[in-house]
């Protein structure tokens, strides 16, 4: 992610209805428009400063594909055993 997108991420988490537009990846450059309260500069480069890494991003990506694909293994077991699902994998199944 470059530090664009951070800016936008961060502003997006502080304030989602916000209306804005800016140039580079200057903070000092920031337009706010139809009337959004500005977000003071420090408390975006704190909001980046705690956004999660590419590779954070990545470990948590694999690890919701891994608990999507074992909550999908343990409702075919529970199928085939003729056990009762829980909603969650119940969830998994498209018909």
């Amino acid at each position: 992610m470059n530090n664009s997108d951070k800016i936008v991420k961060a502003i997006r988490i502080i304030n989602p209805n916000a209306k804005f537009n800016f140039f580079g990846e200057d903070l000092d450059n920031i337009n706010w428009s139809e009337d959004t309260t500005p977000i003071p500069k420090a408390d975006i480069e704190a909001k980046i400063a705690e956004l999660p890494t590419e590779e954070e991003e990545k470990i948590a990506k694999e690890e919701e594909a891994t608990a999507r694909e074992n909550l999908k293994a343990s409702a075919k077991a529970k199928l085939i055993a003729g056990e009762p699902l829980t909603e969650e994998e119940a969830n998994t199944i498209v018909l």
